[in-house]
């Protein structure tokens, strides 16, 4: 029997990037097809000037909510120019002059379509980072056709949003943000917008699932709502909306064997969003989440019945940075935590997203278990330290020629999501004799030569040995690996 395996489509928006000929326009946004549906005369006339105030209003028409929601949700059309691919023997010593003297193919133009929704009257707009990642020229058409020129001013691949601004905009209609962790299962919900380019849409569905988390969705993994509301490519960076109007999530992901909606749809919380919006009109250009300082694990039915729980819950502190503000607050590695600000946690990824919506500078409240006895503290919530200074180097001696290296700290484990525990140098960039020496960006470099590495300036001294056979050390996903090879 044949074995259907389930994809996670990311990258809804065509982006799955389309490659087109350089002399690309974005097509018109699609205009509003205007309501024409009879009336019964024996029938009492809706009021379609507000939003629905109760079931039976709902029961007629979605369509106050569409009006007010609908304009603040535009279509984004991105562009960039890659690199053509080369075979990787192209500059191999032995294998490279086969290939001649053939020059490399041109460069290549990518676009990308999706959707995105607009937060201020003066041009802030929030899409998915996997939509405008990486673009060379960003445009942004809304309903009533006007179109703007847009400049991303904060990216963060892990939770996939981007935050742009749009260039001589005003008076722009603009979207009310919603608590998203007031929303139940069950709620009624509508996803707007631009699905295969065929202009503004909306789908209507329900919340169908909470807290999920643990899913590879586009470069990371985050912590989603679930709905069933239609989501296809193209309604990447679109807005999830409750029956007020309001944003709800962020539309960013499906599960799909086809390609297609299969009904399972996930957004990123409004919570979330709105945090990540803050940094941008703060000025930052990436976000910075709040320091945990720690790995964990989602307690299951066997740990569950270690601990003494009458259910799995919670997540268990597995590994702790000695420096680690949860430390500092008086938890310790072998503690569950139960819950952040009174919300129940059940994954690593849930905690993440519970504090970093509170932001840098606030506080949390932790409920934890220890030795079957409950207890709570307040986490003062702050950034990860940037010391020692990560001193970045790259090599171009002929040992590990182009190596792009820097000192571990414990900001650089929270952005290369490192163990606590992770000491040393870690690899960014591995290119040219690095990369063919076997070393990719997140190794962790532990000796070269069996010459210990604590910092950048000791990976400096290892490379000036004479040696023409090497010997590096690595951790690598936490395994230890020991790279051979001779120059």
């Amino acid at each position: 029997m044949r074995r259907l395996g389930v994809v996670v489509l990311a990258i809804l928006g065509f982006a799955v990037w389309a490659e087109v000929s350089p002399s690309w326009t974005p097509p018109l946004a699609a205009q509003s097809v205007p309501d024409n549906r009879a009336v019964s005369d024996n029938s009492e006339v809706p009021d379609t000037s507000a939003v629905p105030e109760n079931p039976a209003q709902i029961a007629l028409s979605f369509a106050p909510v569409v009006r007010q929601a609908a304009p603040a949700v535009a279509s984004i059309y991105a562009r960039r120019i890659v690199e053509s691919r080369t075979n990787p023997l192209r500059n191999d010593p032995l294998f490279g002059q086969l290939f001649g003297d053939r020059r490399r193919a041109a460069p290549r133009v990518q676009n990308a379509l999706g959707s995105a929704v607009i937060l201020s009257a003066d041009g802030i707009v929030v899409t998915n980072f996997h939509v405008v990642g990486g673009a060379d020229d960003i445009r942004v058409v809304l309903g009533d056709r006007r179109e703007f020129a847009a400049d991303v001013i904060l990216s963060d691949r892990e939770s996939d949003l981007a935050v742009l601004r749009l260039r001589d905009a005003q008076d722009l209609p603009v979207i009310a943000m919603a608590n998203s962790d007031t929303v139940e299962v069950g709620d009624l919900v509508l996803a707007v917008g631009n699905p295969f380019g065929v202009g503004q849409t909306v789908s209507s569905g329900i919340v169908s699932g909470l807290a999920r988390s643990g899913l590879a969705m586009g470069s990371g993994r985050g912590y989603f709502i679930q709905t069933d509301a239609a989501i296809n490519p193209g309604n990447s960076g679109g807005a999830l909306v409750d029956m007020n109007g309001r944003l709800v999530g962020i539309n960013t992901a499906i599960l799909t064997r086809s390609g297609g909606s299969n009904g399972i749809g996930f957004a990123i919380p409004a919570n979330l969003v709105d945090q990540v919006v803050t940094q941008a009109r703060n000025g930052r250009r990436r976000f910075q989440r709040p320091w945990m300082g720690i790995s964990g694990q989602a307690v299951d039915a066997a740990l569950a019945e270690a601990f003494g729980l009458s259910l799995p819950q919670g997540v268990v502190i597995s590994d702790m940075h000695p420096r680690s503000p949860m430390g500092a607050a008086g938890l310790r590695a072998g503690d569950v935590v139960l819950s952040v600000d009174g919300e129940p946690v059940n994954s690593e990824q849930e905690m993440m997203f519970r504090l970093a919506a509170q932001g840098i500078g606030g506080r949390a409240d932790l409920t934890y278990l220890r030795n079957n006895a409950r207890g709570s503290v307040v986490l003062e919530l702050t950034a990860a330290p940037e010391t020692p200074a990560r001193d970045r180097v790259t090599v171009r001696g002929l040992a590990l020629r182009g190596l792009v290296a820097e000192t571990i700290n414990p900001a650089v484990i929270a952005e290369y999501n490192l163990q606590p525990s992770a000491a040393g140098v870690v690899v960014v960039e591995a290119r040219d004799i690095a990369a063919r020496a076997g070393l990719v960006p997140g190794d962790v470099l532990l000796t070269i030569n069996r010459q210990p590495l604590q910092s950048t300036q000791d990976l400096d001294g290892a490379l000036r040995d004479p040696s023409r056979y090497w010997e590096v050390e690595i951790l690598r996903e936490g395994r230890r690996n020991l790279l051979r090879f001779r120059l």
